[in-house]
């Protein structure tokens, strides 16, 4: 019987951490069938062209993605497949929160090799990894644990209206961008609106932002 390939999607913006993650694959899973992807567009035609993907790694920071957006849209749109974040931030709260959103791994950066290879083949095996040397176990306090639990329940759709939201998009661009009527935009942003328990696109702005306050990723996008 032939052995199945093991498919593994990189999605990162920068060319030389996605050549260390494929030698990490590569050495970690022999024969593995590695796709690359520089940004969030890609690594979705990518999953949409070929879903049967074994495991994500995915940066926090890249076009098309902000702050916990990109995780917690492909976690709900491609539910089979783990999705492992790999990030130069290795902050408690930033590894609890990709934990809370769905991720089945945080690698830093900063891991060594071996490491790497190890939390990869984790990660496959169906177990959770995370740096042993980072407490999680501290309780998330219970505003932003409920914040976590609203933004969880999105639809991927609604993750990304909410996302362009914060960009300061219109309906009218958000149906452009994504190729829908502005009825349909309008159907997402109440949903969202219900979901996150608000009153208005801006407060549900706020409602995000709050998240990415907690970590500041915005502030380190370019450094992720």
């Amino acid at each position: 019987m032939e052995q199945q390939t093991t498919r593994i999607l990189i999605a990162d913006d920068h060319p030389l951490v996605r050549g260390a993650l494929r030698q990490a694959v590569a050495n970690a899973i022999a024969g593995a069938d590695i796709v690359e992807c520089g940004s969030l567009d890609e690594a979705v035609k990518a999953l949409d062209a070929n879903p049967e993907v074994d495991l994500i790694l995915l940066d926090l920071a890249m076009p098309g993605v902000r702050g916990y957006s990109g995780l917690m849209m492909l976690r709900a749109q491609y539910p089979s497949a783990p999705v492992v974040v790999v990030s130069a931030r290795e902050e408690r709260n930033v590894i609890r929160l990709c934990l809370d959103f769905g991720a089945s791994g945080f690698i830093p950066k900063s891991t060594d090799m071996e490491t790497m290879q190890s939390a990869i083949r984790t990660v496959l095996a169906g177990d959770v990894w995370a740096p042993p040397d980072v407490d999680l176990t501290a309780p998330m306090d219970r505003e932003a644990a409920e914040n976590v639990r609203r933004l969880a329940s999105l639809t991927p759709q609604q993750a990304r209206v909410l996302m362009m939201l914060s960009e300061g998009l219109l309906n009218k661009q958000i149906a452009y961008e994504l190729s829908v009527s502005e009825a349909t935009v309008k159907a997402h942003v109440s949903a969202i609106l219900q979901k996150l328990g608000v009153e208005s696109r801006t407060q549900a702005v706020i409602a995000a932002a709050r998240i990415e306050a907690m970590t500041d990723l915005s502030a380190d996008a370019q450094g992720d």
